[in-house]
């Protein structure tokens, strides 16, 4: 495979986006690693305004990592995946307190700091260092299986795939390439339908000329979660206030903000709901479902409303926030839809 093709075709249509850095110069690694830590499972549209937010509000690593952690998870919240947000931070913190509030400039150096895996460390490295390592996203796994027709199923073919990606790298430019390549899977080598006769690769590309270019890569059969259910409890008070907690400090949403509820279970019986209610109130029960879906499962929340007087205090581990502020709470998706489903 000719690099200095893609590299051509990269000159002329690279994607112009706020954390990129211009063609042949290196990036800040503060802002690679931070877009690339919310660029994982996430959107480019979707990751935009937030980038953009966590910049302002922390321009630098070391304004991070002095930040509260709970701070840092109101800005994240919306985004998912939160287990990021926590590792974003005390990666943060580590290169503060390890590295004097300098990211280390080799693979293994980067690999050492917490929540940062092979492909992140690979996109940092390659990037903002130049150095010669090829980050391989879902848009990189896409690419390589059909220019090399890679029968072996995900995720047992990611070692071979990464060989692979690795041999095509060019004697310089290792972070243009890597963007490249990370574009083309993006706009020309798309998972339905892609625009072979624009690749720059289209002529050496195994799975083209075979004709079954969409149905690469090859994946195992996905195992489907089992279903979870539980019960949510929206409580009011007469001054305006809503009653929320924070949850654990480990597990699933670890830290984050929720009304309170009952835990989510296979299991769950409705005629069981009210005895997870934090407070005796009149609950009404609110028609309809919120679900969500999380990696490993999907979650079915039966939604339970009620208003109580001014007076009432919030029982342990809950507190009383103005519902003109819980916008600003560390509020995960799932229960933004409580909210917006209780409001309403």
């Amino acid at each position: 495979m000719d690099s200095q093709a893609l590299l051509a075709w990269y000159d002329r249509h690279a994607r112009v986006l706020p954390w990129r850095a211009r063609k042949g110069q290196r990036q800040e690694p503060y802002r690679v690693w931070l877009s690339e830590i919310m660029l994982q499972q996430t959107t480019v549209k979707t990751v935009g305004p937030y980038y953009a937010k966590f910049l302002a509000q922390w321009p630098t690593v070391t304004a991070l990592a002095a930040a509260k952690l709970d701070d840092v998870l109101r800005a994240w919240a919306g985004l998912g995946y939160y287990a990021r947000a926590r590792n974003l931070h005390a990666c943060a913190v580590a290169v503060v307190e390890r590295h004097g509030g300098v990211f280390p400039d080799t693979l293994d150096g980067l690999r050492d700091l917490p929540g940062i895996g092979d492909y992140t460390a690979s996109a940092v490295a390659a990037i903002a260092f130049d150095a010669d390592a090829v980050p391989v996203d879902g848009n990189v796994e896409r690419v390589v299986t059909r220019l090399f027709a890679i029968e072996e199923a995900l995720p047992a073919a990611k070692p071979r795939i990464k060989e692979l990606a690795l041999s095509l790298l060019p004697p310089s430019r290792s972070g243009d390439f890597a963007q490249a390549m990370m574009d083309l899977g993006a706009t020309i080598c798309t998972p339905k339908k892609p625009a072979c006769s624009l690749c720059p690769w289209n002529d050496v590309c195994l799975a083209r000329e075979r004709g079954d270019q969409e149905t690469f890569p090859r994946k195992a059969p996905k195992r489907e979660g089992k279903l979870r259910r539980g019960a949510a409890f929206v409580v009011l008070r007469a001054d305006g206030h809503i009653l929320l907690r924070t949850r654990p400090d480990k597990g699933l949403l670890a830290k984050m903000t929720e009304v309170p509820g009952s835990a989510w279970t296979h299991d769950f019986q409705l005629k069981d709901a009210e005895a997870a209610a934090p407070l005796d109130a009149a609950w009404r029960r609110l028609p309809g479902t919120v679900t969500h879906v999380f990696t490993h499962f999907p979650l079915e929340l039966t939604v339970f409303a009620a208003e109580v007087p001014r007076a009432t205090k919030a029982p342990e581990g809950a507190r009383w926030v103005k519902l003109a502020e819980a916008h600003a709470e560390a509020l995960p998706t799932v229960m933004r839809k409580v909210l917006a489903h209780a409001l309403e």
